[in-house]
């Protein structure tokens, strides 16, 4: 009897649980106590260390880890949790940092730059329930040129949102993000084929607004698996207010004509055992002092009055994308065709500048050619881009073009890799040989 209730008072010590357990089993060998003893201690131990963990829950009912949206909090009932998540992006151009547009950057002198293009704080979650999700980003230190305002590279918020995701068919987003209207915008910029996107994003993109979507996921893995998207936005851009009345009204229809769904992001890191592709197509309509748009807010196109000298509505803007995606088995395809019209109320109907039309378009592909031959390292990835932007029909000598290969070493997918790529870049002449540049990239861009 001694022997069992100091059996008893060994197993049910806190952090004993193993000494107890190796005690109770040489008893039971040694015929000391019966199997009923033991049973009876198992259970002792079992409820007490039930209680234990009870008490633990009630006085610090939160749990920690780590996964690929960084560091998390989350509450033991599921209805509250934090992701927290740091992103740098160290990049080195030559001989320009960004695509020439005209003649004078073609043209003048080379630039080495080393420069942190992205330094981020994601934070997201969910509260109150799982389906109540919000998240924040801020960019902590965007690089500016000697001549730029320092407040050019201050701390901004880039996104803020809710989306409520009860149903997978229905769902509300409102706040400030990148609207859902073409892929390459956005696929994340660390989740890019190349160090860069295109040279159609600059004119075409309509990139972060403040506003509300609904949008949904139909018949998922069915034929006509596809989503929508339907969205009214201020039309200023990034932390800009409204001008007058008119809104920016937005809408997208993408069709996973395979019956997979395939996510906002490129190259095939995922490798994709089935194939999945898309076709998605988006317009736009908005009325107000902007031309373009960009992670620093409302702009404009070259040749278009500035957002701080246009009057109130004085633009119109329509703009309509065709866009198609592939994935499979380390292959990976994508293309955009955008078309854009700008309406200048200040010039009479039928005269010279009252209504521009834009075209481009870009098309990319790439492909893990360790499927192929064994020989080259599974982490790398090649990859090559065309794009071309016509910034007005009407006009010559404005044409360019893109030509860029790639190659990306994936040390953990996106969230750790090195991106290294060489462009040919063109810009047509209306008399003489056309303006050429080339131009090398080394980027790193790593989440932690």
């Amino acid at each position: 009897m001694c022997l069992l209730v100091l059996t008893m008072m060994v197993a049910g010590k806190p952090g004993n649980g193993y000494a107890g357990d190796i005690i109770a089993d040489v008893l039971r060998e040694k015929g000391v106590i019966t199997k009923e003893d033991w049973i009876r201690i198992q259970a002792a131990r079992e409820k007490e260390e039930a209680e234990t963990q009870e008490k633990l829950k009630q006085e610090f009912p939160v749990k920690v880890g780590w996964g690929k949206k960084g560091f998390t909090v989350e509450t033991l009932d599921g209805k509250w949790k934090t992701a927290l998540q740091w992103r740098f992006q160290g990049r080195w151009t030559y001989p320009e940092r960004s695509d020439p547009r005209d003649g004078a950057a073609f043209s003048d002198n080379p630039e080495s730059t080393f420069e942190l293009r992205r330094v981020r704080m994601k934070i997201g979650g969910h509260g109150y329930r799982p389906w109540i999700k919000y998240y924040f980003e801020l960019d902590l230190q965007p690089t500016r040129d000697d001549d730029d305002d320092p407040a050019s590279s201050s701390t901004r918020l880039l996104d803020w949102r809710i989306t409520i995701e009860r149903f997978s068919w229905l769902q509300l987003r409102v706040g400030q993000w990148k609207i859902n209207y073409n892929r390459e915008r956005v696929d994340s910029s660390g989740k890019q084929q190349f160090v860069e996107r295109s040279i159609v994003n600059r004119l075409f993109t309509i990139d972060r607004q403040m506003g509300a979507m609904i949008y949904g996921h139909l018949f998922p893995g069915t034929m006509v698996d596809s989503w929508y998207f339907a969205g009214v936005f201020t039309g200023e851009g990034r932390a800009v207010s409204n001008d007058d009345d008119n809104m920016m009204w937005m809408g997208r229809f993408q069709w996973n004509f395979l019956g997979r769904d395939l996510k906002f992001s490129q190259s095939d890191v995922e490798y994709h055992e089935q194939p999945a592709a898309s076709i998605a197509g988006g317009v736009y309509t908005t009325i107000g002092k902007c031309t373009r748009w960009s992670s620093s807010g409302c702009g404009n196109l070259s040749g278009f009055t500035s957002p701080s000298a246009a009057s109130d509505g004085q633009f119109r803007v329509d703009g309509i994308v065709e866009e198609a995606a592939f994935k499979w088995r380390g292959f990976s395809f994508q293309h955009e065709f955008h078309w854009k019209q700008v309406k200048d109320s200040r010039i009479a109907e039928g005269a010279p500048g009252h209504r521009s039309n834009l075209f481009g378009s870009y098309t990319q592909v790439g492909y893990f050619f360790h499927d192929l031959l064994p020989v080259i390292p599974k982490p790398l990835e090649t990859a090559f881009r065309y794009a071309f932007v016509d910034p007005n029909i009407a006009a010559s000598g404005d044409f360019r073009q893109e030509f860029t290969g790639a190659f990306n070493w994936f040390f953990a997918g996106h969230r750790n890799k090195l991106t290294l790529d060489v462009s040919h870049l063109t810009l047509d002449q209306v008399v003489g040989n056309d303006l050429t540049e080339q131009r090398i990239r080394l980027q790193w861009d790593v989440s932690f």
